[in-house]
């Protein structure tokens, strides 16, 4: 990974109040990094309030959401005030709490390639696999080492951005070196994991053979697609949403390169996932959409109902699947 620039360690010793914020429609990572660098910067005794836009749709993360605020306070505006945005590298993405950010110096955390961060400070590692393990090198590099409950936070993070782990290969060494890092500081596998898959209700796993029963194959089933609409949305709520067992069952199927999913979030805009093998970047497909993520697993907003957007999606990924 990158070395912590020494810009962001002076970023932290300039400033005694900060914002820190991350995307609208937090995942693990983005959650467990923004607790854990709010709590390390209060042990430096830093004021700190943490924004998100939420909404907390997934169910690994329900039990954070009462931490988040999502409109940052008028009395914290000072000169002395800083931001950080995590796990993403445009304030687009942050949502509507860009609305009651001051205008104060940014520094971004961030391991996406895609995005256009203008900031004081840019610390961005496209070869991280998790914003977490960047928290983590930022608080070592302060010579320190983190709390029980942030390395909890951070493993947890680190955990859901890699499916526990079994997105890495031959190259993660220092990956590893890190997760073990994290749980000599106190991290709990088996919890970690637990949150990020037990507690699904009955109704969640019905939602998903509803999703699982309308799945199309594409381009000679290189492509799987499927997709939620709002009767789903009335009928089995939120809660119910579980993206990532879902994209392991469909990238699980042979032949699969890369799996889709469509989600109407209101009359007029839906929510794509896109995951895949190494074969195609959906990152690159994302972007073409105004969205952003990884190669391997992106996502993106876009306006319209599932059967306007769905073709021009598709077709998207013809690049990749030439001839078929």
């Amino acid at each position: 990974m990158k070395r912590v620039p020494r810009e962001l360690i002076e970023f932290i010793d300039h400033y005694g109040t900060f914002y820190v914020i991350g995307h609208k429609e937090p995942d693990g990572d983005c959650v467990g990094s923004q607790l854990a660098l709010a709590s390390f910067l209060r042990r430096q005794g830093k004021d700190v309030t943490v924004c998100s836009s939420g909404p907390f749709t997934r169910a690994e993360i329900f039990s954070f959401e009462h931490r988040f605020t999502s409109v940052v306070p008028d009395e914290l505006a000072s000169e002395r005030a800083a931001a950080f945005i995590l796990d993403c590298s445009s304030l687009q993405r942050i949502g509507s709490v860009a609305q009651t950010l001051p205008n104060v110096p940014l520094a971004f955390i961030d391991h996406h390639a895609s995005g256009e961060a203008a900031g004081e400070v840019v610390y961005i590692d496209d070869k991280a696999p998790a914003v977490t393990l960047l928290v983590l090198a930022l608080i070592e590099a302060l010579g320190q080492k983190p709390t029980k409950e942030e390395a909890e936070l951070l493993f947890f993070g680190l955990c859901t951005d890699t499916g526990f782990f079994r997105h890495l290969d031959e190259t993660s060494e220092e990956t590893f070196a890190a997760a073990s890092r994290l749980v000599a500081a106190g991290a709990n596998p088996k919890r970690c994991f637990a949150l990020m898959n037990g507690g699904k209700s009955l109704i969640s796993r019905r939602l998903m053979g509803e999703i699982l029963t309308r799945t199309e194959p594409h381009y000679d089933g290189r492509l799987l697609v499927s997709y939620c609409n709002l009767e789903d949305q009335q009928r089995f709520g939120l809660a119910s949403r579980d993206s990532d067992m879902l994209y392991q069952l469909l990238l699980g199927v042979a032949g699969c390169d890369a799996a889709m999913i469509i989600r109407q979030e209101s009359e007029t805009d839906c929510t794509v996932g896109l995951r895949a093998h190494d074969r195609v970047d959906v990152g690159s497909i994302a972007a073409q959409f105004g969205g952003g993520g990884h190669r391997l697993a992106a996502g993106l907003s876009i306006r319209g109902r599932i059967e306007d957007v769905r073709e021009r999606l598709i077709s998207a990924f013809e690049p990749f699947f030439p001839g078929e």
